[in-house]
């Protein structure tokens, strides 16, 4: 008995060390927007529109103080400037605010991150979302359950099982969360093989062999002539859908192959 306790305690603490040295990377240093490159609708590459994204008290915010309560389908994206492969990130999210008064009913209390991106020196003038996998993240609208972190496909497909998936949108199987309540996400990346999504330290959703595929909203004949090539790295980036939502804490672990 003295001699499992005795192994359990060492397993833990072996554990334990490995956790502090792992190297996470600071993505966001919570004072500015430097490494990350703002693209919106209808604005050029690297013009952040009405300061629709801010650094605040150590937060990185989708801002809509400097708009007229209108959207107009000015979605928008910040891409951290470099592009990953193998890699865990985090962070920590929360919805505030009230939606700008013409957004879309299906971007209420609706945010994603963007992993395995184009180029956004390459997104087109009036694209609405980069090629990419979307992370989703709802937050409840207080009355029906709506789960977060789930999986939607802007101009790509991916594998469940044996299947091939191509259908827009699959739900986790996360909770919801109401409210203005911070909620923790991790994501797992594994180059072109399997990808995981956790809320809350619980592994939510996976899938496997990302690829493009399905339709785009800018250059869409160039797209169709790639589809079945596998999506093997990217940029990182974050959206703005018309209501406010913070992000703070956002780092990265490169994994090795």
């Amino acid at each position: 008995m003295k001699f499992k306790l005795l192994f359990v305690g060492l397993l833990c603490a072996f554990l334990f060390s490995c956790s502090k040295n792992e190297k996470w990377m600071p993505l966001f240093n919570g004072k500015d927007l430097s490494n990350w490159t703002v693209k919106i609708k209808g604005h050029p590459v690297g013009v952040n529109f009405n300061d629709t994204f801010i650094a605040e008290n150590g937060v990185l915010k989708v801002n809509y103080d400097n708009y007229d309560n209108t959207f107009n389908n000015t979605f928008g994206h910040i891409y951290y400037n470099t592009p990953f492969s193998n890699y865990r990130f985090r962070m920590d999210y929360r919805f505030t605010g009230e939606q700008l008064s013409d957004g879309a009913g299906w971007a209420t209390r609706n945010s994603g991150v963007m992993i395995h991106c184009e180029n956004p020196n390459l997104i087109g003038l009036d694209q609405n979302f980069p090629v990419s996998i979307e992370v989703q993240l709802l937050g409840g609208n207080g009355t029906e359950d709506r789960s977060t972190a789930n999986l939607c496909t802007p101009g790509t497909h991916v594998e469940i099982g044996d299947s091939l998936i191509k259908e827009h949108c699959i739900s986790s199987n996360a909770e919801t969360f109401h409210g203005e309540q911070w909620v923790h996400l991790e994501i797992e990346v594994r180059n072109d093989s399997i990808i995981k999504h956790f809320v809350n330290g619980k592994e939510v959703m996976r899938y496997h062999k990302p690829q493009l595929g399905g339709d785009v909203d800018y250059n869409n004949e160039r797209w169709k002539s790639l589809e079945g090539m596998p999506l093997k790295e990217g940029y990182i980036s974050l959206q703005s859908e018309s209501h406010p939502v913070e992000f703070k804490n956002i780092a990265l672990l490169i994994l090795d192959n």
